[in-house]
């Protein structure tokens, strides 16, 4: 049996699909709270040999599914776009409710179309969520920065240069003489944002030692890779998760967008940028090109320049670097994982 989870912020709807004949057997809709998911898991044992297929496990459905998780339930997570095709192609339309909902994500699962299993949280999960606090973080810099610029430039004729720090604002606000209300104002903020910046630039430290400590914890061998720093291998991890469920480099490769497409048009097959994929898992993957094509004595540039000289473009040589080195970091933590897995060795006995 398979019963599908249609999780909200205060309630969650299950409903029970028997595989076989794909047709809804009971359905129960419980809070959001432990009591209420240890009735779900009581209404679940009566159908014995069962899995969940809950909509959006990573997030409204991600506390219900590690929850089950820990308890040795067997639990598939389920795109709410998946859901949404079968509701649609379904003799239901686009009506939508709950058990409709409950009922596609069970569906999906059944068919082994778009579900995904769901391990317990690890590592990885752990780095993602140190990568999702840096970007947070890194957005607000920016933010205040510009709201700064804005500032300085009413305050100071031309305003100040473009690589502003909150070094360099403070100097320049203790040039400027207020001679209105407004001007008095617009300083004080400034000074607000100034103190904020400082504030977010200690965060920011504090966070990228906490990457450090993180991958040493966790002997990630991905520091040792040119180009590679506790921010990048923070993002490479944590974007990835576990490398072991990918089959293949080539699958890393088109999961970060990084192999290219082929087109075929008649007899004539070509190849085009890919679109799709890890936005954020492909910039970190161009970032480690660039520097390493910087750094004239790594094996990156080495690698470029003998493409530049088999008459490729400087594009298509840093596309070929780019699916090199995304294959040479999935092996990578391909292999940390391998690693970490392996029991410890035991002490050989005494004589």
């Amino acid at each position: 049996m398979i019963i599908g989870v249609d999780p909200h912020k205060l309630s969650h709807t299950a409903t029970a699909v028997d595989p076989l004949t794909n047709t809804a057997r009971a359905s129960l809709r419980i809070d959001a709270t432990l009591a209420g998911y240890r009735e779900l898991l009581r209404w679940g044992r009566q159908f014995g040999v069962r899995r969940w297929a809950i909509e959006n496990a990573k997030g409204l459905g991600c506390h219900l599914a590690q929850w089950l998780v820990a308890r040795d339930e067997v639990v598939f997570d389920v795109a709410t776009t998946a859901t949404s095709r079968v509701r649609e192609l379904s003799r239901g339309g686009r009506r939508k409710n709950d058990v409709i909902d409950a009922s596609a994500a069970a569906s999906v699962a059944a068919l082994q179309g778009d579900a995904r299993p769901v391990a317990a949280e690890d590592h990885t999960t752990l780095f993602a969520l140190l990568e999702e606090r840096r970007a947070n973080l890194a957005a607000q810099r920016v933010r205040a920065i510009n709201q700064l610029h804005a500032l300085m430039r009413d305050l100071i004729p031309g305003g100040v240069r473009l690589a502003l720090t909150a070094k360099i604002a403070a100097t320049a606000l203790r040039t400027v003489r207020p001679a209105t209300p407004t001007e008095r104002t617009r300083k004080d903020l400034a000074w607000d944002l100034v103190r904020d910046i400082r504030a977010l630039d200690t965060q920011l430290v504090a966070i990228a030692e906490r990457m450090t400590a993180a991958l040493e914890q966790h002997d990630s061998s991905l520091l040792d890779v040119d180009g590679i720093g506790p921010v990048l291998g923070v993002r490479l991890i944590g974007r990835t998760g576990r490398a072991a469920r990918f089959p293949s480099s080539d699958a890393f490769a088109s999961y970060a967008g990084v192999a290219p497409i082929e087109v075929s048009s008649g007899q004539r097959i070509t190849h085009r940028l890919s679109r799709s994929g890890d936005r954020q898992l492909n910039s970190a993957l161009h970032l480690v090109a660039v520097t390493q094509v910087r750094m004239r004595t790594s094996a990156g540039r080495q690698f470029f320049d003998r493409k530049i000289a088999e008459g490729k473009t400087r594009n298509e040589a840093m596309r070929c670097l780019k699916r090199r080195i995304a294959a040479h970091v999935w092996r990578r933590m391909l292999a940390d994982e391998q690693r970490q897995q392996l029991p410890a060795a035991k002490p050989a006995p005494a004589t």
